[in-house]
């Protein structure tokens, strides 16, 4: 008998340790800013502006090819703003967008795709697709490619690896416009 009715607390007590943890999540959730601040020297704290200007030079940046970035259909990795552009044959930037690195670069030179890959683990353990390669240095691996979880490499791994990797709607848009034989120029 005793058995039975401690069985039946311990189900009471759970049962209300975990509506006590949903109902403190959905305070949480329900009082948090849509826009939080962040501390700033100046203390004004008021990180809603600071979003919209990163996203208007962010945008600007992104229409602005690198100079000696080549020319004719290529596709244009810029190591310094962290950033790829699409460019067609007529020179139009078709599609420009932020990239995360992994912990080596490639060297500023122009490559070609080498081969490609629909989906496979990368070498940090992760599941990735549209796998892009177009240099192999060293042991070392440089490719684009897109995360199906949508997690971005460790720039700081002891592990040396060069995977560069976008968000999966713009690792599909490099897949469709870079097959094999296809230009990488990665700039400074």
């Amino acid at each position: 008998m005793a058995r039975s009715s401690t069985g039946t607390a311990v189900a009471a007590l759970t049962a209300a340790a975990l509506a006590g943890v949903g109902f403190l999540a959905y305070q949480a959730d329900a009082t948090a800013p849509d826009h939080p601040t962040v501390a700033r020297a100046d203390g004004s704290g008021d990180r809603g502006k600071d979003d919209a200007e990163d996203k208007r030079k962010d945008k600007a940046s992104a229409k602005k090819l690198p100079a000696d970035s080549g020319n004719g259909r290529r596709v244009v990795y810029d190591l310094d703003a962290k950033r790829v552009w699409l460019v067609g044959a007529d020179e139009r930037v078709m599609r420009s967008y932020r990239v995360s690195p992994s912990s080596v670069n490639p060297d500023p030179d122009t490559y070609a795709v080498s081969s490609r890959a629909q989906g496979l683990v990368g070498s940090d353990g992760v599941q990735i697709e549209h796998v892009v390669v177009f240099h192999q240095e060293n042991g070392v691996v440089f490719g684009f490619s897109a995360a199906v979880d949508g997690s971005t490499p460790n720039p700081d791994s002891p592990k040396k690896t060069g995977g560069i990797r976008a968000a999966r709607e713009d690792g599909s848009a490099l897949w469709d416009f870079a097959v094999t034989e296809t230009k990488v120029v990665v700039v400074p």
